[in-house]
């Protein structure tokens, strides 16, 4: 077996080890929301999965924990209840804040489903995490990958505690820094991310915080951007995020957080009364999909894992939802272990690289302040710029559906949002 201390090895290509018992027909390594949606895709389709994941659930998985359009018709569609995830809170405003100091509410649909919501990453995690075992899926948690060889017509994974595990396809949920990837040697050395985010949850934020969603474009920051999220209970999820290799160093994030919290504007919509409810934290973002590698053999990468997150925002839940189920689906499909991988490769290419490239050119814009305004501006222009472009930021289609042909249907931008019922 590869041993997880020695980082410089590659998984084993050996067809000598001896049969691991029954084979599974998927095991996912990685129990957040990509992992979790490959599994009940599985599991509904009659497939024989189970889930590991190093960690203890419930965990805290630090996030700006917003849920866009895309997400929330996803975890829909899994069967996830809102009225379970106790921090839910839905989104209905999103007023962005521009270099120069205009702001501009973008409202999101009220009267045709949920097209935004916000909610704590331990809550949601451990939601969906007990919605699979209700199904039937066998989930490990605090149970670590130690190695992945190949042996035949399979693979096998050495879990702690659990012994080798013979499987036919390995789903690798298991965050950016991809310990499966980094034993198949395919792991990109000294990689760090595209982005670095930094947040706080406050309690007792005034109203403008607890109602709404607030995007602060603050000059010294772009294309970076300050964030307030609203979450149930008068709580909000507080922070901001970067682009590595800019000006500001990740660093000094630290540093420049307790000025930021006093600027003026940003203090007025937190409220008089805001306070910390649990120390700060920062965190790498992954967003490179189009250069990543997403497929090794028999093993699929998802989520962070495949860098699936959007260049602009950052958001990534409904990507790593995505690419779950995806990755599921391809599976499902079967033929060989190629066929299951290019079909998968194909798919995550076809419906997420596009929107990337309109994402990042448009990430670009916004490193400027002229440009920030500009587009800020145009953004707000009418009520009808002001409802779409709610819409597009929160992904209620495609980034760059319009340069995509394939991917036109019918009532595209008049869709319905998630949870009608």
């Amino acid at each position: 077996m590869v041993s997880r201390s020695d980082t410089s090895s590659r998984a084993s290509n050996s067809d000598t080890s001896p049969p691991i018992g029954p084979v599974l027909d998927a095991l996912i390594v990685g129990a957040g929301p990509a992992g979790i949606a490959a599994a009940l895709t599985l599991k509904r389709a009659g497939i024989d999965v189970t889930v590991v994941d190093k960690a203890e659930f419930p965990r805290d998985k630090f996030c700006g924990d917003g849920l866009t359009t895309l997400a929330l018709r996803l975890l829909d569609d899994l069967g996830l209840n809102p009225d379970l995830v106790e921090s839910w809170a839905p989104v209905h405003d999103v007023l962005v804040t521009a270099p120069g100091g205009s702001t501009v509410t973008f409202p999101l649909p009220r009267d045709a489903g949920a097209f935004g919501a916000v909610a704590k990453r331990i809550d949601l995690d451990m939601a969906l995490v007990d919605l699979a075992r209700r199904e039937g899926v066998t989930i490990h948690d605090g149970h670590a990958c130690r190695g992945i060889e190949r042996n035949g017509d399979h693979l096998v994974v050495d879990v702690e505690d659990l012994g080798p595990i013979g499987t036919r396809f390995v789903i690798a949920a298991d965050g950016m820094w991809s310990p499966i990837r980094k034993m198949l040697g395919v792991a990109t050395p000294g990689y760090l991310g595209e982005w670095h985010a930094f947040r706080q949850y406050f309690v007792d934020v005034g109203p403008a915080a607890a109602d709404n969603l607030h995007v602060w474009f603050e000059p010294d920051l772009l294309p970076g951007y300050a964030w307030s999220f609203p979450l149930s209970g008068g709580r909000a999820n507080v922070g901001f995020g970067i682009l590595r290799g800019g000006d500001i160093a990740t660093r000094d994030m630290k540093t420049i957080w307790p000025d930021l919290l006093k600027r003026p504007h940003i203090a007025a919509v937190l409220g008089p009364d805001a306070a910390p409810e649990s120390p700060h934290r920062a965190w790498p973002i992954p967003a490179r999909i189009p250069d990543i590698q997403l497929a090794s053999g028999r093993t699929l990468f998802v989520g962070d894992a495949a860098a699936a997150t959007d260049p602009m925002t950052g958001e990534g839940i409904g990507q790593a939802l995505l690419t779950g189920i995806q990755a599921a689906e391809s599976i499902i499909a079967g033929g060989s272990p190629a066929a299951v991988a290019s079909r998968y490769v194909d798919e995550v290419r076809g419906e997420l690289v596009a929107d990337h490239h309109m994402a990042a050119a448009l990430s670009k814009v916004l490193q400027y302040p002229l440009g920030a305004d500009v587009a800020v501006k145009i953004a707000g222009a009418t009520s009808w710029t002001r409802r779409n472009f709610a819409r597009w930021l929160f992904e209620d289609y495609p980034r760059a559906v319009v340069l995509t042909p394939k991917r036109w249907r019918k009532n595209l931008f008049t869709s319905p949002g998630a949870y009608r019922e």
